[in-house]
């Protein structure tokens, strides 16, 4: 018997992403369903934003803050190689090297802005130029900190979220299978994606979230939980990749199956 036979699971990352996580999921035995809460669009702008950057070559660093920023943000980079390039985690690394570049600064031991910081590299950026790629309406802290350390900081904005509009019929199916008890655990990855999937669902569909158990891709997300009023248990993972999730999971899994 594989580790999540049985368990449902409802994976609400938006298309692609969350086909990687569905795929791991359901090799291990869970029942998946989908539900996509958030759409990401390219921004209409792209073209003027990289003209007014101007040359890459002369940022000291371009980072890139998610595999989103990396999917709609590496032609930025235009095939050159001068900039080193920092990726907020393992999954943004990835899609990276997969767009064929090398990634030169990884933190260890987080996936947010904070580890980020605390990196040897960015202790010391006195007159340095970096450039952050991202979506539209990220946090502010990275390039605060930054500035207050004495770089110079732009951002490339590459991408927009918006909440997802599913079509007619879906958020309903997905809410009778969780009515019937057949999805137990929901994944949240980012606290945008949380609110958007709180506003798409029906007031029958919130109280079914509100008794669920949460796995959420780090701590500020399971906070965030708690404040919109999600009571069910939490599973805080160690970061919103897959390995962090499934890992997660798992010990939980294996956890409640003990008991």
């Amino acid at each position: 018997m594989s580790e999540l036979t049985g368990l449902g699971v409802l994976v609400t990352r938006p298309e692609p992403q969350a086909g990687p996580l569905a795929r791991r999921l359901t090799l291990l035995g869970a029942n998946v369903y989908r539900l996509p809460a958030i759409e990401l669009l390219p921004r209409d702008d792209r073209a003027s934003q990289r003209a007014a950057l101007g040359p890459i070559d002369r940022f000291h660093w371009v980072v890139f803050i998610s595999a989103n920023a990396v999917r709609f943000g590496s032609s930025l980079l235009e095939g050159r190689r001068d900039p080193r390039i920092a990726a907020v985690g393992p999954a943004t690394a990835a899609a990276l090297n997969h767009a064929g570049y090398r990634v030169s600064l990884v933190p260890h031991g987080g996936y947010d802005s904070e580890t980020l910081l605390a990196s040897r590299e960015f202790c010391h950026v006195q007159g340095q130029r970096i450039l952050i790629v991202r979506g539209g309406g990220g946090r502010e802290l990275l390039a605060d900190e930054l500035s207050a350390r004495g770089a110079e900081v732009s951002y490339a904005e590459v991408y927009e979220r918006r909440c997802a509009r599913p079509v007619p019929g879906a958020v309903a199916a997905v809410e009778a299978e969780w009515s019937r008890g057949e999805i137990q655990v929901v994944t949240a990855t980012s606290g945008e994606l949380l609110r958007c999937l709180y506003e798409i669902l029906s007031p029958e569909g919130r109280e079914l979230l509100a008794r669920a158990v949460l796995l959420a891709g780090g701590p500020r997300i399971g906070a965030l939980a708690r404040q919109i009023g999600i009571g069910g248990p939490l599973i805080v993972a160690s970061g919103p990749d897959d390995d962090g999730l499934v890992d997660a999971l798992l010990k939980w899994r294996g956890h409640t199956s003990r008991s």
